[in-house]
C-alpha cells in the first residue's frame, strides 16, 4: 500500500510539472493584465520558470523515483497516472479561474505547442523511468 502511494505522489509531481508551464503559457494575457507586465515580460518569465521547473523538476523526480519507487517495473505505471491528475488540475483550475475577459484567451498556436508538448510528455516520463532502472540494475549487478 505504501508503493502504490508514493507511486501516485510521483504521478501528481508529474502531472504538476506539465500542469504549471502549460498553465503559465496559456494565461499570459491574464497574467499581463493582472500584474500591469507587458506581454514580453510574462513570457521571459514563463521560459525561465520553465528551465527552472524542468531542470529542478527531473532532479526530483529522478531522486524520488530512485529512493521511493526501488527500480521496479511497476514505475512504468507513471506514464499512465499522471494523465487523470493533470485532468483533475485543469478541471479544478478551469472552475476556480474561469476566463471572464474575452482578451484572456490564448492564441490557437498556443494551444498547437500544449498539445506537442502533452504528446512529448510520456516519452519523457519513459526515459526517466528507463534511467532509473537501468542505474539500479547496474548498481545491483555491481554489488
Amino acid at each position: 500500500m505504501r508503493y502504490f502511494l508514493k507511486l501516485n505522489v510521483v504521478s501528481i509531481l508529474y502531472a504538476l510539472m506539465v500542469f504549471v508551464p502549460l498553465e503559465l503559457m496559456l494565461n499570459v494575457y491574464r497574467i499581463s493584465r493582472l500584474t500591469n507586465w507587458k506581454i514580453g515580460t510574462v513570457n521571459i518569465l514563463t521560459v525561465i520558470t520553465l528551465i527552472f521547473e524542468v531542470i529542478g523538476g527531473t532532479i526530483l523526480i529522478l531522486f524520488l523515483t530512485k529512493k521511493w519507487l526501488d527500480g521496479r517495473k511497476a514505475n512504468f505505471w507513471t506514464v499512465i497516472l499522471w494523465i487523470p491528475y493533470f485532468v483533475l488540475f485543469i478541471y479544478v483550475m478551469a472552475s476556480l479561474f474561469p476566463i471572464t475577459n474575452g482578451g484572456d484567451t490564448p492564441n490557437p498556436v498556443t494551444g498547437l505547442l500544449a498539445i506537442g508538448g502533452l504528446i512529448v510528455y510520456p516519452f519523457y516520463i519513459l526515459i526517466l523511468n528507463s534511467v532509473c532502472i537501468t542505474s539500479d540494475d547496474k548498481t545491483i549487478r555491481s554489488v
